[in-house]
């Protein structure tokens, strides 16, 4: 005899409530595929780019063959490349524009101090790392040679670099800008002569044209340019209107980009298995500055970085993180953070419920100032040349590498090996040489990933972070303005109780009633 079971009342078989059970556990496994299936397919393809790395790796490619194995990959960084400009600009114009001034300068100096803070806390965590692991001793022995590496130098002066900075912060061509940035080169000038008649040269920097878009100096236009918007009221509402539809149409087409990522990820990552030339020498000779960077990442982006979310939030920053997954991957994969900037806006916005006038504002600037993977590994860099060329640092110098590395990390590259050329920067503060800059250079691919992650983890944190305090803000107001209008309320009502109540009012009506029967007694 089959059992039956009651549901709302109602007498079911048992069959029919277990088919009903199943249908609901079925359904439920849809969702969930539907909701994740894209983190799904993106670490999906990171695993299966390892597998196929490693199984084409002993089919000896030539150099030919190893471009087209990497075509689908150099076709995804193309495209997050190609949605940048667009997404940057349209997402800080139409972010400045949405928020008034006052909240603006609110939030924008949050931002600052929280980016400030974040990077100087990185900076100390590498350089105490640096000095407790010690990965440059014993490596006396070390140098470019001995790994077959070509040379890296720069003999770019460090006044000159943060001069450059302040110049490209304002370009003297926006669409130059779009895919210059300026860079200081030398010349030398004859200055005169000798007492032996020998002709004296002078280095005098000369401006030159670097390749590479200059995010900086768009970033500061687009947020000026939006504020300037909003001044102009009614008028501006025209244009304000056309970014905030060109930047939703950037997020559609974002939206279609991230589709391809899963494929393009698995070929970014077989190919560099394909290209590692030694893996093995790499690792024994620079492992402990390999292992002293990863360790340092893990750290800052897996206990300070949640620390500090948590501190102002009082919320679970793991299950804020957790729907990140996507751009974490691609931040991995890619190893720039402008390119991952496009799925980190979309998935902070349709997962955490970041607001998006929060997200397009901050998201942009995070990407192109935030640095705190960079901040790390640089200062690392720096103590390990140090004592691979026997050099100890005084208390001066360390403190020169942790305000030099934190100012740099601004001005570095959201680009693969952007920080390398910040290195040189620290190098030069601190009158070390440069000649070893190859030895990172040889590695970055390795420490690139972890150090992406952190930098674009940061800029989620923050986002979140500012997303809390403006919901907060908006609860106070909301209170304040209700308490104002029960107040409003009831002071109305008083008035009009006096006014129903006043004597004089009474007089007055008495007055106004009895004074028609006056006019007609004198009548």
């Amino acid at each position: 005899m089959e059992k039956k079971s009651e549901i709302n009342g109602h007498v079911v078989p048992a069959s029919a409530d277990r088919t009903s059970k199943e249908k609901s556990m079925k359904e439920k496994l849809l969702e969930f595929l539907g909701k994740n299936l894209l983190v799904l397919m993106t670490v999906s393809g990171v695993l299966v780019g390892v597998g196929l790395g490693m199984m084409v790796r002993n089919m000896n490619l030539t150099k030919a063959e190893m471009t087209y194995f990497a075509f689908p990959g150099e076709m995804l960084l193309r495209m997050l490349k190609m949605i940048i400009l667009p997404l940057v600009v349209c997402s800080l114009v139409s972010g400045a524009a949405s928020l008034d001034t006052r909240s603006l300068g609110k939030l924008g100096g949050i931002a600052v101090g929280y980016f400030l803070v974040t990077t100087l806390i990185a900076s100390g965590i590498g350089v105490a790392l640096a000095f407790i692991i010690k990965p440059g001793v014993g490596a006396g022995s070390l140098n470019t040679n001995s790994l077959g590496l070509e040379s890296v130098s720069s003999d770019k002066e460090t006044t000159d670099s943060f001069l450059d900075l302040a110049r490209n912060l304002f370009p003297s061509n926006l669409v130059a800008a779009a895919f210059r940035s300026y860079a200081t080169s030398y010349k030398m000038v004859a200055s005169g002569n000798d007492t032996n008649g020998t002709i004296l040269y002078q280095k005098v920097p000369v401006g030159t044209e670097a390749d590479g878009m200059n995010i900086l100096g768009l970033v500061l236009f687009a947020m000026v340019f939006g504020v300037a918007l909003r001044k102009l009221g009614d008028e501006g509402e025209e244009l304000i209107r056309f970014f905030n539809a060109f930047n939703e149409a950037t997020m559609v087409l974002v939206s279609w980009i991230m589709w391809y990522i899963p494929f393009g990820i698995m070929f970014l990552v077989a190919s560099k298995i394909v290209e590692m030339v030694d893996v093995v020498l790499l690792v024994t000779s620079l492992g402990k500055y390999i292992f002293a960077s990863i360790l340092g990442h893990i750290i800052h982006g897996g206990i300070i970085l949640p620390l500090i979310y948590f501190g102002f939030t009082r919320k679970n920053p793991f299950s804020f993180l957790s729907g990140l997954i996507t751009p974490f991957t691609t931040a991995f994969a890619t190893c720039s953070s402008s390119a991952t900037l496009p799925s980190m806006i979309k998935c902070v916005e349709e997962n955490n419920g970041v607001d998006k006038r929060i997200s397009r504002f901050i998201l942009p600037i995070g990407a192109t100032v935030n640095m705190d993977g960079a901040a790390i590994f640089q200062c690392i860099a720096a103590v390990f040349i140090a004592q691979l060329n026997n050099v100890e640092l005084n208390a001066g110098q360390i403190f020169t590498i942790l305000v030099t590395a934190t100012a740099s990390s601004v001005g570095a590259a959201g680009i693969p090996a952007g920080g390398i050329i910040t290195i040189a920067i620290i190098l030069e503060a601190i009158g070390l040489p440069t000649n070893d800059l190859s030895l990172m250079l040889a590695v970055d691919w390795i420490v690139d990933r972890t150090t992406t992650v952190v930098n674009v983890e940061g800029d989620a944190l923050g986002a979140g972070i500012l997303h809390h305090i403006n919901q907060q803000e908006m609860k106070t107001q909301q209170e304040e303005g209700g308490e104002l209008s029960e107040v409003r309320v009831e002071a109305v009502a008083n008035i009009q109780a006096e006014e129903e109540t006043s004597p004089l009012v009474n007089h007055q009506s008495k007055a106004s009633e009895a004074a028609p029967e006056a006019i007609e007694s004198i009548l």
